[in-house]
């Protein structure tokens, strides 16, 4: 597994278990994409009561590209709430991704970093 892959995985899996308290319904396609909204397939899809509520995409420094901004604009189209994660230091590159696509003001973005402090 690479290095991109273990850490999306990790903050998915991280996601998955804090949004529990507040999402009862939680399908994730981690390992196969078997949940799909509007064609596509996010990390996660969150729900309660059998109702779809919100989907959440984590991205890496290398998945951020114009074809994955096409995959979230759809998620949105289809009036589904989108939570996305990205490397902090991606922030700003991904917010312009966003207004190109006409989509910043239906996106609510979040930023994850991994620090490694050797003494």
């Amino acid at each position: 597994m690479d290095q991109d892959r273990l850490i999306h995985n990790y903050i998915v899996q991280t996601l998955k278990e804090r949004l529990s308290r507040e999402y009862k319904e939680i399908r994730d396609n981690v390992e196969a994409e078997e949940h799909e909204v509007n064609g596509v397939y996010p990390d996660l899809i969150l729900g309660n009561h059998g109702l779809v509520l919100a989907a959440c995409e984590v991205e890496t420094d290398r998945s951020i590209t114009p074809d994955e901004a096409e995959k979230w604009k759809s998620i949105i189209e289809s009036g589904t709430k989108l939570f996305l994660m990205v490397p902090s230091s991606k922030t700003k590159d991904v917010t312009s991704l966003l207004w190109e696509k006409g989509i910043a003001d239906k996106v609510s973005l979040g930023t994850y970093e991994i620090k490694i402090r050797m003494p």
